[in-house]
C-alpha cells in the first residue's frame, strides 16, 4: 500500500510539472500581444546590422528579423520597439525578460545555447573573425601581426578566438578592450592600437564610419566560424518556432522567387504547391504556429525575403556591398537553406 501511494505521488508530481510547462509554453507570444509589440534586443550601433539613421529610424538586417517577426505576429512590420545593447549586457537582458527576442550579431556557441537558458533560431548571417589595420602599417597578412596592439570588444567570443590564433602561430600581442565597438574603432583611428579584430561583417561597418576609411583595409585572413543569428529564452518552444520559422519563411520565399513586389500576385495564383503552402493558400501553416494564415504574405510584403534584406541592409545596395557569400542559397552556392513547408 505505501509502495502504491508513494508511486500516486510521484505520478501527481509529474502532472503538475507537466502542467506548469503547458502553462509556461506560449506565454511570451501570449504577453508580447497583451502589450501590442515587440520588444526586440538589438545593438548598439553597427551600420547593416543595427543602427540609427539620421531621422531616428532603425535599420539594418538584424532590426528586419524583429520586423518580420511584429508582421508575422501582428500583420504590422512597425510593431517594434529596441533595447540598443552592449555585448556584455545582451544576454542578461534576454534572460529577464527585459527583451523578447535578441537580434544582434551574436555567435552561435555550444555555451550559449545551453547553459546560459537561451535559444538561437537559426542563422541570419555566416561569418567570420578577421583583422583592420591601417594601411600605413604596411602589413597584407594576419601572419605579420607579431607583437602587435589589438583593440577588442569586451564580453564576445573574439577574445578567445585571438588568443587561440596567436598562441597557435608562436605570436605574442597586447589585448586593449573596449565595451563598445565604436570605442574600439575609435582607438584603431587614433593609433592606440595597431589592429581591430571582429567579425568581418563588424569590420567593413566600422570602417565606413571612419573619417578616412580608404586608409583601412581588412586582412584576407578569417580565422574563426560566427554563425549569427536571433536567441530567445528556453522553455517557451511557441515562441522559439515563431522566430526561427519567421527566418525560414523569408529564406523559402527567396528560393521559391516570392519577394515584396509579386507577392500579392504570386498568393492569388499560386500554381506551385510549395509557394501557396508557404503564402497560405493551402494547408495550415499558419494555423501550426497561432499565426494568421497570411502571415510570410506580410513578412515578404513589409519587409522583404532574404535576399531583399540582404542587399539593402549589408550587400550590393548598401554602403557595406559585402558579397553574398557564403550566405547565397545553398543553390546558389553558398549555405543558406530554410526547412521545406509540409
Amino acid at each position: 500500500m505505501k509502495r502504491l501511494k508513494s508511486m500516486m505521488a510521484v505520478l501527481s508530481a509529474v502532472s503538475l510539472l507537466g502542467a506548469a510547462g503547458a502553462a509556461q509554453a506560449g506565454a511570451t507570444l501570449d504577453a508580447v500581444k497583451k502589450k501590442g509589440f515587440v520588444q526586440c534586443g538589438v545593438s548598439d550601433g553597427l551600420p547593416g546590422f543595427s543602427y540609427v539613421d539620421a531621422q531616428g529610424k532603425y535599420l539594418g538586417i538584424d532590426v528586419d528579423v524583429c520586423r518580420a517577426v511584429a508582421a508575422a505576429v501582428f500583420g504590422d512590420a512597425d510593431k517594434v520597439k529596441y533595447s540598443p545593447l552592449t555585448a556584455k549586457e545582451r544576454f542578461t537582458a534576454l534572460q529577464s525578460g527585459e527583451v523578447d527576442v535578441l537580434s544582434r550579431n551574436t555567435t552561435w556557441t555550444s555555451s550559449r545555447d545551453s547553459a546560459m537558458g537561451l535559444n538561437f533560431t537559426g542563422v541570419t548571417y555566416y561569418d567570420g573573425q578577421g583583422f583592420l589595420v591601417n594601411k600605413s602599417l604596411g602589413v597584407s597578412s594576419a601572419k605579420e601581426l607579431d607583437g602587435a596592439t589589438v583593440c577588442i570588444q569586451a564580453g564576445t567570443t573574439t577574445e578567445l578566438n585571438l588568443s587561440d590564433y596567436f598562441r597557435a602561430n608562436n605570436h605574442t600581442y597586447t589585448p586593449i578592450t573596449y565595451d563598445t565597438s565604436d570605442e574600439s574603432a575609435k582607438s584603431l583611428e587614433s593609433g592606440r592600437c595597431d589592429v581591430l579584430t571582429s567579425d568581418q561583417s563588424q569590420l567593413y561597418a566600422q570602417r565606413i564610419k571612419l573619417a578616412k576609411p580608404d586608409d583601412y583595409v581588412v586582412l584576407p585572413e578569417v580565422i574563426s566560424k560566427e554563425p549569427l543569428g536571433p536567441l530567445v529564452r528556453q522553455g517557451d518552444e511557441e515562441w522559439f518556432d515563431i522566430v526561427r520559422w519567421t527566418l525560414f519563411a523569408m529564406l523559402n520565399a527567396e528560393e521559391l522567387g516570392v519577394d515584396s513586389k509579386n507577392v500579392e500576385q504570386m498568393v492569388k495564383a499560386a500554381k506551385n504547391p510549395d509557394v501557396a503552402r508557404l503564402l497560405g493558400a493551402e494547408g495550415e501553416y499558419g494555423k501550426d504556429l497561432k499565426l494568421p494564415r497570411d502571415w510570410v504574405v506580410q513578412i515578404v510584403k513589409q519587409v522583404g525575403n532574404y535576399g531583399e534584406v540582404f542587399e539593402r541592409n549589408i550587400g550590393s545596395r548598401s554602403e557595406l556591398k559585402i558579397e553574398r557569400g557564403l550566405n547565397a542559397l545553398w543553390n546558389q552556392g553558398g549555405v543558406q537553406y530554410a526547412p521545406p513547408v509540409r
